[in-house]
C-alpha cells in the first residue's frame, strides 16, 4: 500500500523489430496492482536505434520521437491517461511514480534517454513533481531488501585523483574542489572520505564499506568520483594505487565486490569528475562509463542508484546535488527527492542527465520509528510502564531480536534453497518452514533442525571469528558462540534489546527465539532464569523439566521462567522449523490445554503483552498468535488497553503502521493493541527512555529506579 499512485511500464523484446509493453495500475491506499490495457492483443512499441543516434543532439526531437513511439499504441495511451486520471482525482493532487521496468530480453533499452521523452502536448514529461520516474529493476540476488530506520545518516565518499592521469590523456582531477562539491551536496550527513592521494583505491573502499557492515552500521550513502571509459566493451573505472597512480579496475570487479558485502549501502552515487575546462560550463567527463554501472549495481543488490548519463555541466551538478540530498533526508522518498532536484534544473538543457536505477517499490530509503506513520507518540506508555513495574507484563520475544546478529530467516531460507538445489520459485525460496520441510523429506525428517544449528554456528564464527579466542573458534558449541557474541553485542551496544529486556522486572519471558541469548543476558543482568519448553512432541516430552525437581515453583523477577514456545537450538527435536512442525504444533497446543504451564497461561491472560521482533506474515508469528487465541482467560486480556506489539517494516510487504495494525487486531479480535513501526533496537531504546523520563508519579519513580539499578548491576 503506497501514498502514490504507481505505475509500472514494462518493456519486454516480442521479435527483432517489436517490443511488447504492459501497464500495471494501483491507486493511492491500494493494496494490489490491475493491468490497465483491455484489448484483445498485446501492446507494442517500435525504436528505430538508428533514428534515436541522429537526434542525440537535439533534446527536445529526441524525447518527441520516444513520446510518439511510445503513445502510438492506442492501449497505451488511453492507459496512461487514465493512471494520470486517478493520481490527479479526489480532493488532494497525488503523484504518479513511474516506474520504468526493461525486462532482461531488453537490455539494450538501458542506453536510451528516458529522462527526455515528451508528451504528446511536446511537454516534458518526467521533468516535474507531478511524476516521479525511475527505472525500476528486479535483482537476481537472494538478499532482501531491508529498511533501516531514519537516523544520522553515514556517508562514504571516495574522490580518484591519480597523480598520473596525463599520461593516459585524461584531465587532472582537482580533488579538493570535489571533496567540497560532494560536502556541499551531502549537506549535514556524516561523512568518511577516501580523497587523499593514495587512499582511493579499491582495497580500502570495500574495507570501509565490509566493517561498517559488520559492525551492524552500514553506510546509507556512497558518493564515488572518478574517470570512467568503456575499453573492449567494458565500463572500467580508474581509481588508484597505493602510491596514488592511476589503476584501472574493471566495473564489473566493483559490481561483484560489493554483491558479496553482508549489507550494501542504500543509495550509490556515481558523479564523474569534471573535466578540463574554463567556468561554469564545465562538463564531467566518463563517456557514460559510470551510468552504465547503474542496471549492474541494482541487480547486484543496492537498492538505489544515481548516474548521470551523459557529459553533465558542472552548473548543472551544483545546483542538483545539494537539493536532491536536502529533499532525500526531509523523507526518505528516493525518486521524489530526484523529481524535485530535477525540477530544480529543468531549464537547463542537461536536466534530463541524471538517472535513478531503483529495486525499492516503496521508494523509500528508510522508515520512521515509533507508533503511528511518521513516529507518533504512544499515548498509553504510562499504562504500559505501570504494568512492567508492577510485573504484571508479559515480553514475548521473537526471531528479529538477533537479525543484526544472526541474519535472517529469509537469509537461511535462500542459502538452503540454493545448496540443496530447492525446486521451487522465488518466492518460495525465502520461506524457511517450506525449504525445511523439504530438506525433512529429501534428507531424513531431523536434517534441517541439525542443519539450523550447523549453519548458525557457521555463521557467528564467519561474522565474529576475529572476536573470539582461540579455543572458543576451534571446539566451542554452538551454544557456547551464542553465548560469547550476546556478550560482545551488550558490550558494544547500549540498546542491546537482550540487554535492556533482562534488566526489566518481568517474572515470565516467552521466547519464540530458539537461541540461548535471552538466557545469557538474564544472567548477565544477575538473575537465576529457569528454562522450560513447550512439549509438543513426544521427544520433548522426555527432557527434564524445572517442574521435575520444583513442582511448586513460581517464576518471580530474581528467578524468571524463560518458556521456549519454539524449541532451543541445542534440542534440535524442539525446534519448531518445517512446515509439518507448525501443522504438529497447533494440533498439539489445541488438543492438550495443559500442554503449557499454567504460569505461562495466566501470564497470557492476565497481563499485558509486549512483543519484541516480530514479523506479521511469518509462520512463528501466525502460529504464535493462534495458540494465544486458544488460550483459556483470553477474554480477560481485553481488560488491558495496552498491548503493544513492534513489527519490522519490510520492503515490498508491509510498509505501513495502518495496514499491520488492522492485520493484528483480526488475530486478536476485541483486544486492544498498539504497534510500534520499527526494529527491537528501536523499540528498546524508546522504551528505555520512557522509562528514565516519565513524569515524577510514584509508580514511575519505582519503575525509573529499577532500571537504572539494572544498569547498574549490567556494568
Amino acid at each position: 500500500m503506497s501514498d502514490y499512485a504507481d505505475l509500472e511500464l514494462g518493456i519486454h523484446r516480442r521479435d527483432p523489430e517489436t517490443y511488447v509493453v504492459e501497464l500495471r495500475f494501483s491507486g493511492p491506499g491500494e493494496d494490489g496492482d490491475m493491468r490497465l490495457q483491455r484489448g484483445a492483443s498485446p501492446s507494442t512499441l517500435r525504436l528505430d536505434s538508428t533514428k534515436l543516434r541522429e537526434l542525440q543532439l537535439d533534446t527536445a526531437a529526441y524525447g518527441r520521437y520516444l513520446g510518439e513511439q511510445l503513445f502510438a499504441d492506442a492501449q497505451v495511451l488511453a492507459a496512461f491517461g487514465e493512471a494520470r486520471a486517478r493520481a490527479v482525482g479526489g480532493a488532494t493532487l497525488t503523484p504518479l511514480r513511474l516506474r520504468l521496468f526493461i525486462g532482461p530480453s531488453a537490455t539494450e533499452l538501458h542506453a536510451v534517454r528516458w529522462e527526455t521523452i515528451r508528451g504528446l502536448d511536446q511537454a516534458p514529461l518526467v521533468m516535474g513533481e507531478q511524476i516521479l520516474f525511475s527505472r525500476y529493476l528486479s535483482s537476481g540476488d537472494w538478499q532482501p531488501v531491508r529498511l533501516r530506520p531514519k537516523g544520522d545518516l553515514r556517508g562514504l565518499v571516495l574522490i580518484a585523483a591519480p597523480s598520473d592521469l596525463a599520461d593516459y590523456r585524461l584531465a587532472a582531477v582537482d580533488a579538493p574542489n570535489e571533496l567540497a562539491r560532494a560536502q556541499a551536496g551531502l549537506g549535514t550527513m556524516a561523512l568518511t572520505t577516501l580523497a587523499e592521494r593514495g587512499t582511493a583505491t579499491l582495497p580500502a573502499l570495500i574495507d570501509q564499506l565490509r566493517d561498517a557492515a559488520h559492525d551492524d552500521k552500514p553506510f546509507d550513502v556512497l558518493y564515488l568520483v572518478a574517470h570512467g571509459a568503456f575499453i573492449g566493451g567494458e565500463s572500467w573505472l580508474w581509481l588508484e594505487n597505493a602510491e596514488g597512480k592511476a589503476l584501472r579496475v574493471a566495473a564489473s570487479n566493483l559490481v561483484q565486490l560489493i554483491r558479496e558485502l553482508p549489507q550494501r549501502p542504500r543509495l550509490v552515487v556515481l558523479a564523474s569528475c569534471q573535466s578540463a575546462g574554463e567556468g561554469k560550463e564545465r562538463r564531467s567527463a566518463d563517456n557514460g562509463a559510470l551510468a552504465a554501472l547503474g542496471p549492474s549495481l541494482a541487480e547486484a543488490g543496492v537498492p538505489a542508484v544515481v548516474a548521470f548519463q551523459g557529459n553533465i555541466s558542472m552548473e548543472t551538478v551544483a545546483r542538483f546535488m545539494p537539493t536532491f540530498f536536502k529533499e532525500l533526508q526531509r523523507d526518505g522518498q528516493i525518486d521524489r527527492a530526484l523529481a524535485v532536484a530535477r525540477s530544480a534544473v529543468r531549464e537547463r538543457p542537461d536536466a534530463w542527465m541524471p538517472v535513478l536505477y531503483m529495486r525499492l517499490k516503496s521508494g523509500r530509503l528508510w522508515y520512521v520509528p515509533g507508533f503511528g506513520k511518521e513516529g507518533d507518540s504512544f499515548e498509553k506508555w504510562p499504562a504500559l510502564l505501570g504494568s512492567i513495574q508492577k510485573q504484571r507484563c508479559t515480553p514475548i520475544i521473537g526471531t528479529h531480536m538477533s537479525e543484526s546478529l544472526l541474519g535472517s530467516s529469509r537469509d537461511i531460507a535462500h542459502r538452503w534453497a540454493e545448496s540443496f538445489n530447492f525446486p521451487l520459485g522465488v518466492a518460495e525460496r525465502e520461506d524457511l518452514p517450506q525449504v525445511a520441510q523439504y530438506l525433512s523429506v529429501n534428507q531424513e525428517p531431523l536434517f534441517p533442525h541439525e542443519q539450523l544449528a550447523t549453519y548458525l554456528g557457521e555463521s557467528l564464527l564467519e561474522r565474529y571469528g576475529d572476536m573470539l579466542p582461540d579455543e572458543l573458534r576451534e571446539r566451542g558449541t554452538t551454544t557456547d558462540l551464542f553465548a560469547a557474541v550476546g556478550k560482545i553485542a551488550r558490550e558494544r551496544n547500549p540498546h542491546d534489546p537482550y540487554k535492556i529486556v533482562a534488566e526489566l522486572p518481568f517474572p515470565v519471558y516467552v521466547t519464540t527465539n530458539a537461541t540461548n541469548m535471552l538466557v545469557e543476558a538474564l544472567r548477565a543482568a544477575g538473575k537465576d532464569p529457569q528454562i522450560e519448553l513447550c512439549r509438543w512432541n513426544e521427544d520433548v516430552e522426555m527432557l527434564p523439566s524445572i517442574y521435575d525437581d520444583e513442582p511448586d515453583y513460581q517464576p518471580t523477577v530474581e528467578r524468571p521462567l524463560v518458556y521456549f514456545l519454539f524449541g532451543i537450538i541445542n534440542e534440535p527435536a524442539s525446534v519448531v522449523l518445517t512446515e509439518d512442525d507448525y501443522f504438529d504444533f497447533l494440533i498439539s497446543a489445541t488438543a492438550n490445554k495443559d500442554l503449557i504451564p499454567i504460569a505461562v497461561r495466566r501470564a497470557l491472560a492476565d497481563t499485558a503483552l509486549l512483543f519484541f521482533g516480530l514479523s506479521a506474515r511469518r509462520w512463528n508469528f501466525r502460529v504464535l498468535f493462534r495458540t494465544l487465541m486458544k488460550q483459556e482467560g483470553r477474554s480477560r486480556r481485553q481488560k488491558y488497553a495496552h498491548i503493544a506489539g513492534q513489527i519490522m517494516p519490510e520492503e515490498g510487504r508491509f510498509l505501513e503502521p495502518e495496514r499491520a495494525r488492522s492485520y493484528l487486531e483480526n488475530y486478536f479480535e476485541d483486544a486492544d493493541i498498539s504497534i510500534f513501526w520499527g526494529s527491537a533496537d528501536d523499540f528498546v531504546r524508546e522504551l528505555r527512555q520512557q522509562m528514565q523520563h516519565e513524569p515524577q508519579a510514584q509508580p514511575k519513580r519505582a519503575a525509573r529506579k529499577f532500571f537504572r539499578a539494572g544498569e547498574t548491576q549490567a556494568v
